[in-house]
């Protein structure tokens, strides 16, 4: 991927190493990664947000030691940060070509801010470890990113490649895309119905299947303009896609596949709809909510 033709943003906040390094308790004792990952298998057998129970897991512990970071004002990443400058570019794009979608169905597109952080962060959502990797939050309308999943891509998840973190960061902005759109404030709303939101056909992997949706979308119009892909570059995509579904995933932490508890759609699903979206650039077909099938 020839990342550096693109735009870049300055709307990426360097909030890393304000905070310290991770969640840490009462003691000097640190929440370990292995009992975060464990606390992230529970949020998937139960169909909760593992976000949520890292948040008031952190709430009960009245003996913090280390606060978790809120971004201030924020400052711009170093210069000679290449990695930084790999994000402001990508993010960047995704500023120019969601603002020319929209200018297109007479709308106007709010750029959203995205925070570097390193170890844990505070968000208008709630507390977060880099443990959960990257997330949207709708309620201050900021993308997350602790770059340190990047590695875990390539280590844990045999995901790497310029191109497959591009994705990531695309997905998420797919999810703001989808609050400006008021998708999310739909789901919310059913969410606060009684609606299921958990499960292989449920609103969560919706919604989440049309990110991955929306990030195909990103890619094809970034290609019509930039013609930055290399050979390879989609499979990078579609590698990153296939590591992170629900049942790989939760084949590979708890040894079986729980489809009632799915939130992000199966490897399968998540490598059709990114590459529906990146078949024609077109987000009508991104319709994942009335898709029969998904």
């Amino acid at each position: 991927m020839q990342w550096r033709k693109g735009r870049r943003s300055d709307n990426v906040v360097d909030a890393r190493g304000e905070g310290g390094g991770g969640m840490r308790f009462g003691g000097g004792k640190g929440l370990s990664i292995g009992a975060i990952l464990l606390i992230v298998g529970i949020g998937w057998i139960t169909g909760q947000d593992p976000l949520q129970i890292l948040g008031q897991l952190a709430g009960q512990m009245g003996q913090e030691q280390t606060a978790p970071v809120s971004p201030g004002t924020g400052k711009a990443p170093p210069a000679n940060d290449e990695q930084a400058e790999f994000v402001r570019s990508v993010l960047g794009d995704t500023e120019d070509t969601w603002k020319a979608i929209f200018a297109q169905a007479g709308r106007q597109y709010k750029d959203p801010n995205l925070i570097l952080f390193s170890g844990q962060i505070n968000s208008a959502c709630g507390f977060a470890s880099s443990a959960v990797g990257p997330f949207y939050c709708p309620a201050d309308q900021k993308v997350y990113l602790d770059m340190s999943f990047f590695r875990e891509m390539e280590q844990r998840f045999s995901a790497a490649g310029d191109f497959a973190q591009a994705y990531v960061i695309a997905h998420e902005v797919g999810h703001h895309v989808q609050t400006l759109l008021g998708v999310s404030a739909k789901v919310q709303a059913a969410r606060q119905r009684g609606e299921r939101m958990e499960g292989d056909n449920g609103l969560l992997v919706r919604q989440e299947l049309q990110a991955d949706c929306l990030a195909g979308v990103w890619a094809f119009q970034a290609q019509k303009r930039l013609n930055w892909l290399e050979p390879g570059d989609i499979e990078e995509a579609l590698n990153a896609a296939n590591a992170i579904g629900d049942d790989r995933l939760q084949q590979q932490g708890q040894g079986r596949v729980v489809p009632d508890s799915f939130t992000h759609g199966t490897s399968q699903q998540r490598q059709r709809w990114f590459k529906t979206g990146f078949a024609k650039g077109d987000i009508n077909q991104c319709d994942t909510f009335s898709a029969r099938s998904l």
